[in-house]
């Protein structure tokens, strides 16, 4: 488990205060999503730490009651749409400590994949060293995913990169298949690359659509390995956690300065 920390203050805001700024700064209004956007449980108290983490686990909560925080703020939160309604079993637990521990849970889903700034694809795009060049689909106004250009590089480049960034070593599906690749395929180099963190692997068709050499997301299916085959496009699965871990730190720098507050991040570990 790793931490990220700002020094410690002591100013104080309410959980709503901290909600209607996120709010306003990520256009969370603007999004039809699959779980609710903003302030998902309230502690019922002044908001003087904050942790951040990928997802609202007993295993984050617990670290942010060992850090005495007084709210979590999340990429993946609570309430998804099809999830039982009754605070039981698991559900029930997590909710529990939050409720006894007086700590806010405040989550978001799509307005941090989406934002140009502190947004998943935006962080990763920026560590890759590629730069952002417009929509994976170009008629949403807030795309959920994007593409961008890279200095022109073999599949082993990016590979290297893509390790030494998240600390996890990709699965590659090569364009071609690897029993009928020629000498020209294996020279084949990456420019134009379709990016969309998380469980987005069914977008890969689109990605070819929009001229990419290769598209990168969280997740893979079955499906997913004749898809990239078929339309001659390099997938590139790199974890839905490590992809999206950048999003809600860079969220997290941005409440600590404007606000001055503690703001720690913890990365617990997940390989999937």
């Amino acid at each position: 488990m790793t931490q990220n920390t700002t020094k410690s203050l002591t100013s104080s805001i309410s959980a709503q205060e901290l909600t209607q700024f996120c709010d306003e700064y990520l256009s969370a209004s603007a999004f039809k999503d699959y779980a609710p956007n903003g302030l998902q449980v309230d502690g019922g108290r002044p908001i003087q730490r904050i942790v951040t983490g990928v997802t609202a686990c007993e295993a984050l909560i617990d670290a942010a009651i060992a850090d005495n925080a007084d709210a979590i703020m999340v990429h993946h939160g609570y309430f998804w749409k099809g999830e039982p309604a009754p605070l039981t079993g698991m559900k029930g637990r997590r909710v529990r400590k939050l409720m006894q521990h007086g700590i806010s849970m405040i989550g978001y889903h799509l307005p941090l994949d989406a934002h140009p700034v502190v947004g998943n694809n935006a962080q990763l795009i920026d560590v890759l060293g590629m730069t952002m060049t417009g929509a994976l689909y170009p008629s949403e106004s807030h795309p959920v995913g994007n593409i961008a250009t890279c200095t022109p590089q073999t599949t082993d480049d990016l590979i290297t990169t893509i390790t030494q960034v998240l600390g996890r070593v990709p699965l590659h599906i090569s364009a071609n298949y690897e029993d009928n690749a020629d000498a020209h395929s294996q020279n084949r180099l990456i420019k134009r690359v379709g990016i969309c963190t998380g469980g987005a692997q069914d977008m890969i068709e689109q990605a070819a659509a929009m001229g990419c050499d290769a598209f990168i997301s969280g997740e893979i299916s079955e499906r997913t390995t004749h898809s990239a085959r078929e339309l001659g496009i390099d997938y590139f699965a790199c974890g839905h956690h490590a992809t999206e871990r950048g999003g809600i730190q860079a969220l997290g720098d941005i409440v600590a300065k404007k606000f001055e507050l503690p703001v720690t991040f913890i990365d617990i570990s997940n390989p999937a």
